[in-house]
């Protein structure tokens, strides 16, 4: 017989098989000699008391051999000779559109302007060393996208959307644990993610697809109104012989021909800037800006758990959400990071963002989150957001890229954007040395004076971040702060550090595609996919969208 059960149970009795049999004894009447095997379906933490228990839906085989499958797999076929489209990006939703394509017997062209998932590793360890960011690998730029390497979690609301266990399946097929079909928050870990994107692009060169590193967009081609490729630049590096020990690179230009799936993420800036030179419609876009916040991830743990001694044996590390409104903008918690690190994740050398990520471990002595105040595209012309002085200093900027400040323009918030890293990056003393403050300290409008241990590894410099942000923001997360310390006692604390700024929370403009057939409003061909578009925030829901657009571009073959 298998049967299912909801069961509530504390942690220890949770922890193991063999403590599940016993309650399922206890409770259930179930001889634990006729249980051949329990397997968690589904698990989650529910915290809110002061004794904290796990809910889990259970399959229980008595007496019945359990099956050997944890996950569904998807067949992918052959696409040799097929059709092509052509898939900008290899991030997730990049990947999982190829997938698609591949299923549905169209060959993806997948090219990235970034380097293979294993090399980009050892170009985003150098920045914390030399504090130097290559443009073209980074935390943003490269095979898996800016989800990579900034924490591999699977959560998202946006299941509304398309099929998000098929995404899960996928991940686990291609080497993720099954444990993120279970938990209500899944999370791969960025130490595991790197080996189970370098499988995915194998399914996609193994049946046939193409994938091109260091193959960087330029441009659209058109024919008319329909979109039937585009240009690339391709770098080819070499090693001098092994002489010098130096690499030299060479660039060619290369085209692609075929239906283009752009799926770039919210951090190429340079072609947000193609497009509208292209006269491609897209629009500015509200996004969320603030800090990294950083506790020691003990107290986070004691603080969620209720308890002197934290997580104890038997939970993993805390997590926390918050949330609220501040004069009309919403403030909250993004990105939480427990047992994380606070990384460099700029994709430029004259600029500084700040982002968390977690191993699978979820190990490390501190927890992080982002908190960060909403900036919709109305704010951009409010003198509360930028004064004057700011404005003058944002256009002095642009001038130097041979642009202007036009707080209406449909790359006004990706401006903004621009503007406060590259203050950030002043205020590091042009380095990736990030500016940060206590969180107590900035709560009460004080200079600290010294500043806890911290993951960040390029270092921290203590600053007046009360005082360099833009008020809009500053004022918000102050008032949102005492909030959160009164309904969590102990969270408002100057054993916490701020450290500025997070500001790639989404993309900053949208590139508009009709809702039917997901191809751009007024291009045929082309179709504007995940977040770098505007249609997704995070790993699951880019990755979906992927799909979504796959089908599309696919249909779009046999008009």
């Amino acid at each position: 017989m298998i049967a299912e059960y909801q069961l509530r149970l504390l942690p220890e009795q949770a922890a193991s098989e063999t403590s599940i049999k016993a309650f399922l004894e206890s409770e259930k009447g179930i001889d634990h000699r006729s249980v051949r095997h329990v397997r968690i379906m589904k698990r989650s933490i529910d915290a809110r008391q002061r004794t904290i228990y796990l809910n889990l839906k259970v399959r229980v085989y008595i007496n019945e051999t359990p099956e050997d499958d944890l996950f569904v797999k998807t067949e992918y076929q052959n696409v040799e000779g097929r059709p092509s489209v052509i898939v900008v990006g290899a991030g997730p939703g990049g990947l999982f559109a190829a997938l698609r394509l591949i299923e549905l017997g169209v060959r993806p062209i997948v090219v990235e302007r970034g380097k293979d998932v294993h090399t980009r590793r050892k170009d985003i360890a150098k920045i914390a060393k030399t504090h130097l960011v290559d443009p073209e690998s980074n935390y943003s730029f490269g095979e898996g996208g800016a989800g990579a390497f900034s924490d591999g979690k699977l959560y998202t609301r946006s299941k509304k959307r398309g099929n998000t266990d098929k995404v899960l399946n996928v991940f686990c097929q291609h080497g993720a644990s099954p444990s993120i079909l279970v938990d209500a928050h899944p999370h791969i870990g960025t130490d595991k993610l790197p080996g189970v994107i370098e499988a995915i692009r194998n399914t996609i060169t193994n049946c046939g697809g193409e994938v091109h590193f260091q193959t960087k967009m330029t441009s659209l081609l058109l024919e008319g109104n329909k979109v039937v490729g585009i240009d690339a630049e391709v770098t080819h590096s070499s090693d001098n012989m092994g002489l010098s020990g130096e690499t030299s690179t060479t660039k060619t230009q290369r085209e692609f021909r075929g239906p283009v799936i752009i799926a770039t993420g919210h951090s190429a800036r340079d072609v947000y800037r193609m497009l509208y030179s292209q006269k491609i419609d897209i629009e500015r876009k509200s996004l969320a800006v603030g800090v990294r916040l950083e506790h020691p991830s003990q107290l986070i743990d004691r603080i969620q758990y209720h308890n002197k001694d934290g997580k104890g044996k038997y939970l993993p590390t805390a997590e926390y959400s918050f949330v609220t409104q501040v004069d009309g903008r919403g403030v909250y918690s993004f990105c939480m990071c427990p047992g994380g690190t606070v990384v460099p994740a700029a994709s430029d050398g004259e600029q500084i963002v700040v982002n968390g990520m977690s191993s699978s471990r979820r190990n490390s002595p501190w927890s992080n989150s982002g908190m960060v105040v909403e900036v919709r595209a109305d704010d951009l012309a409010a003198p509360t957001l930028l004064d004057p002085s700011a404005i003058q200093a944002l256009d002095e900027m642009l001038q130097t890229k041979g642009e202007h400040w036009d707080a209406t323009s449909p790359l006004a918030m990706m401006h903004f954007q621009e503007y406060i890293e590259r203050q950030t990056w002043l205020q590091g003393n042009r380095r990736q040395t990030a500016p940060a403050q206590r969180m107590a300290d900035f709560v009460n409008k004080r200079l600290s004076a010294s500043l806890p241990e911290s993951s960040y590894q390029p270092g921290l410099i203590t600053s007046p971040l009360h005082f360099s942000m833009p008020q809009f923001i500053s004022g918000r997360l102050q008032r949102a702060f005492l909030q959160f310390g009164k309904s969590s006692h102990g969270f408002l604390t100057n054993e916490a550090t701020l450290i500025a700024i997070e500001s790639r929370t989404s993309a900053p403009v949208r590139i508009l595609r009709t809702p039917e057939t997901l191809q751009h409003v007024s291009i045929e061909g082309f179709f504007p996919c995940g977040e770098g578009a505007g249609y997704a925030g995070g790993i699951i829901s880019a990755a979906v969208d992927g799909e979504r657009c796959a089908e599309m571009a696919a249909k779009s073959l046999l008009v």
